[in-house]
């Protein structure tokens, strides 16, 4: 995987950027940081491949072929970006609510070969919650019996307790489960197990799927080196803040190939979520947003954007050309990094995203740290949390309770 940036630094961030590899190191495996998913979820999903994939052979028998997904945010996007950037056709994904959409979701669905798949931490989310309790409806009314669990399989939290999700599956209502793990934000979840029983229920190998891993441990690895100039994240960080400090407040990634569709939503959620309103990140899909941004992009006017451009390497005449000649055009304007995959094989994808989650994070420490802002050692950082989405689900309460 490459990585190039292409923009004037405008200051010096190198002590930042190893003060806060210093920190995601002190924090990592300390409960309640939220960083479990640096090098304890990838070595405990290696260590529970096997049992991810019996779950899936259990979840295909008597037929079952299509897998439809239900859940919301991390819950979603993560899985969603896998299944997108590998072409895989038969997993479907909902998260609205209005009757709209969920018609428009289930009519096409061959509900004899259809497995649910019901993801939720706390099991309470309003939104996978009334998805869970229509298409319950649905398929106790379709096949006229009130036995149904063996049409859903459930990941959520392991206590009961914890999980209402869980309580279902207690009482017998889901048959199949696995978890969502303990600090690890939904966000940061990609490798866990509702992504990993998505893979091997849609027939991918094992082997591919340990190697996949395997190089998500290798790339934290790398992601974790306190040399700049050897760590690609850190990189990318201080370009990120370098380009916040000249004014740039909007911060656009921009993907080339439609095989990146649910990338662009797990990123949009990673950025905002993790660096709050300080940097805003939008993603669009080329070449086909030029034809309505780059009017407003490229015009003499904007001078609170920064742009990076993700795309596979690829020989093709007409994408090369395409990209050499906005990168160039935008270079010329605008703060220009670049990210090019080798491939888009399950290894590529996997050092991609664990540098998408470095990234993340650095660029919130260290535009922290360039700011003077007090960083508490002991709650979690600010860019692992998300309190603020509480505002306006408190308010949906109060609205549900009228």
């Amino acid at each position: 995987m490459k990585v190039k940036v292409i923009a004037k630094k405008s200051d010096n961030l190198n002590k930042e950027a190893i003060e806060a590899v210093k920190e995601v190191k002190n924090r990592a495996g300390k409960q309640g940081q939220f960083l479990n998913w640096i090098k304890i979820l990838p070595e405990n999903q290696l260590k529970n491949l096997d049992n991810l994939y019996e779950l899936a052979e259990k979840a295909k028998k008597d037929g079952f072929t299509e897998l439809a997904i239900l859940g919301i945010g991390g819950s979603r996007h993560t899985t969603e970006s896998m299944i997108n950037l590998l072409g895989i056709k038969n997993v479907h994904f909902f998260s609205s609510v209005d009757p709209i959409s969920f018609n428009r979701f289930i009519e096409p669905l061959n509900l004899a070969k259809t497995k649910f798949m019901v993801v939720s931490k706390s099991g309470g989310t309003m939104e996978t919650t009334t998805a869970y309790n229509k298409v319950n409806e649905i398929l106790k009314h379709t096949f006229k019996t009130d036995k149904v669990a063996h049409r859903f399989v459930a990941m959520t939290d392991i206590s009961p307790e914890k999980s209402k999700l869980r309580k279902i599956v207690s009482d017998g209502e889901i048959e199949l489960s696995g978890y969502v793990h303990d600090d690890v934000g939904g966000r940061f979840s990609i490798f866990d197990d509702a992504t990993i029983f998505t893979l091997a229920f849609a027939g991918v190998e094992k082997s591919k799927v340990q190697k996949m891993l395997e190089a998500s441990l290798y790339a934290q690895e790398q992601f974790l080196k306190e040399d700049v100039e050897a760590n690609l994240a850190l990189q990318l960080a201080t370009f990120n803040v370098n380009a916040y400090k000249e004014g740039k407040i909007k911060h656009f990634v921009e993907y080339f190939s439609d095989a990146f569709t649910g990338t662009t939503l797990w990123e949009k959620q990673l950025k905002n979520e993790s660096l709050k309103a300080r940097i805003s990140t939008d993603t669009n899909i080329g070449p086909g947003y030029l034809h309505y941004n780059a009017e407003a992009d490229l015009d003499e006017g904007n001078k609170d954007s920064f742009f990076t451009f993700v795309n596979y390497e690829t020989e093709d005449k007409v994408t090369c050309a395409i990209l050499e000649g906005v990168v160039t055009a935008y270079s010329m304007q605008h703060p220009v990094s670049r990210i090019i995959l080798d491939d888009l094989s399950l290894e590529s994808i996997a050092q991609f995203v664990e540098l998408k989650h470095f990234e993340t994070i650095y660029t919130g420490n260290i535009l922290r740290r360039s700011l003077g802002i007090p960083i508490d050692e002991i709650t979690a950082m600010p860019e692992v949390l998300q309190p603020n989405v509480e505002k306006y689900k408190a308010e949906v309460r109060k609205a549900m309770a009228k």
